[in-house]
């Protein structure tokens, strides 16, 4: 069947999917070192399952509901800046919302004296065909902060106009101004230049998922390599064998490559920093233990990065800093591994903050204090009594224009009569349609993909595909990663190949 003749029949049963978006319905494939110190390759799927048959119509659900809070880690305290410092009956003053700006700082900042926060909170306006992952992207955030400082905005398919969040404000982790710091608790990492004592740069990076942890600890960067092979693992080989798909045994560099155009290896044994095909994992613990930044990212860091450059990887999700006379307070959630510290991290917080109350003579407002913590948005929030929340922080916060385009947003090429194309799902409502188009559209490498009206049901269409081999490729990708039936369309124009 074409595609033509496809949408002109009678409907077939209509396929019903029931979806919920979560990051590991990216199909994300993440890749660290084999004990041979080569670089592996696993994989984490959205997985559907059939939930039963009624009729004609066959139903199925989204294993997992979207991962919006990640769990983080380990409490710590910021530099303090000291000076004055406002009384306890003093009043701050909400600022007046500020006018639109085209720009801001997303990576590269200045600092003075024990200044340990930097940037600013933005907001920007959606358009059409936004993700939030496109959007942190462009704004050199991860999946985790933006879906944290935006829970109420869908992911994959906010409503045109939707006020955005940019969390660009970071506090810098309780650690040596020396190389690279990584901090997993807010999954973003730091470089301090060496021959520029007063700058750093920051990027959202993505770790090792629960049980495959990032290790923790002082190390460096021991080599550095500029398209990198991957050599597929035994291990990794029989995980795909069991799926029905078979690797090569080498994948050399370029779009198939899970390392990306540069990775460094750390002294950490098996470990390495290193780039991506998978971007849009940025931000999530999808990996064995590797830690991944975007292309453009890892690109920057890989020319201003030498071997023999320490780097610390460490685990701090509460971080307090001074800003003009103001106490702030960032909290991360506890990640899995140490999710039963949480009590006992709290504990230690309140004890740090009341002795720094108690030395510069302000108010706490503890009320704010616990929020924050329930929160544990990563937004560095003011905590003296009488400061703004949240809410007003952001209602204040910078006004950006949209860009003309979002970088590396997903443009989908238009079907032809010669091109081939799979029908992916059917669906009975538009939103359903879209969020999964919107999901194939974000894999590495990206599956083209756009819903179609059909008579009263919503299609997803995978294409254009030039060959039927090109066709069924992507088609085995979608059956191992989703397990869904998926049918393949004929072009309408006569094709052989």
């Amino acid at each position: 069947m074409n595609l033509s003749e496809f949408q002109k029949t009678t409907s077939p049963a209509r396929i019903v999917h029931e979806i919920t978006l979560t990051p590991y319905s990216l199909s994300l494939r993440d890749d660290c070192m084999d004990a041979g110190g080569r670089a592996t390759h696993g994989a984490v799927a959205g997985r559907v399952g059939e939930r039963g048959y009624n009729s004609q119509v066959i139903s199925y659900k989204f294993l997992s509901r979207l991962l919006g809070l990640i769990l983080l880690s380990i409490l710590t305290s910021g530099c303090q800046h000291l000076g004055f410092f406002p009384g306890a009956n003093d009043q701050f003053v909400t600022p007046e919302v500020r006018p639109e700006a085209k720009t801001i700082e997303t990576h590269e900042f200045q600092l003075s004296g024990d200044q340990a926060m930097v940037g600013e909170i933005a907001v920007v306006k959606t358009r059409e065909n936004d993700t939030l992952s496109d959007i942190a992207r462009h704004f050199g955030l991860g999946y985790n902060d933006i879906s944290k400082a935006n829970p109420t905005i869908a992911p994959w398919t906010p409503a045109p106009g939707s006020r955005v969040v940019l969390p660009l404000q970071f506090m810098l982790p309780d650690a040596p101004h020396k190389g690279i710091i990584l901090n997993l608790a807010n999954m973003r990492l730091y470089y301090y230049p060496k021959k520029e004592p007063d700058k750093v740069f920051t990027y959202p990076v993505g770790i090792g998922r629960q049980g495959w942890n990032t290790p923790m600890g002082l190390t460096s960067i021991v080599a550095k390599k500029a398209n990198p092979t991957w050599v597929v693992p035994a291990s990794i080989h029989q995980e795909h064998a069991q799926k029905g798909d078979s690797l090569p045994s080498v994948v050399p560099a370029g779009p198939d490559n899970p390392l990306g155009l540069y990775a460094m290896r750390l002294g950490f044994p098996r470990y390495l920093i290193h780039g991506t095909n998978k971007p849009y994992g940025i931000g999530m613990q999808i990996s064995h233990g590797c830690i991944q930044l975007y292309p453009e990212d890892i690109e920057m860091l890989f020319k201003k990065a030498s071997v023999g450059m320490p780097v610390r990887i460490i685990h701090q999700p509460y971080l307090t800093a001074w800003q003009e006379d103001m106490l702030y307070l960032e909290a991360n959630e506890p990640l899995e591994k140490w999710a039963q510290d949480k009590s006992r991290l709290k504990k230690q917080l309140v004890k740090q903050l009341r002795q720094l109350s108690a030395k510069n003579n302000v108010a706490i407002d503890w009320e704010k204090v616990e929020r924050i913590i329930e929160r544990a948005d990563g937004i560095p929030t003011p905590i003296l009594t009488q400061s703004p929340d949240v809410e007003a922080i952001a209602k204040n916060a910078v006004q950006l224009d949209h860009p003309e385009q979002l970088y590396q947003q997903p443009v989908v090429a238009e079907l032809t009569d010669s091109d081939w194309a799979i029908l992916v799902a059917s669906f009975d409502t538009e939103i359903e349609a879209q969020k999964l188009a919107t999901m194939l559209n974000h894999q590495g490498p990206i599956i083209p993909a756009r819903k179609v009206q059909k008579n009263n049901a919503y299609q997803v269409i995978a294409g254009p595909f030039k060959s039927k081999k090109e066709m069924n490729a992507v088609a085995k990708r979608i059956r191992m990663d989703f397990e869904m039936a998926v049918e393949p369309l004929k072009p309408r124009l006569t094709s052989v190949n």
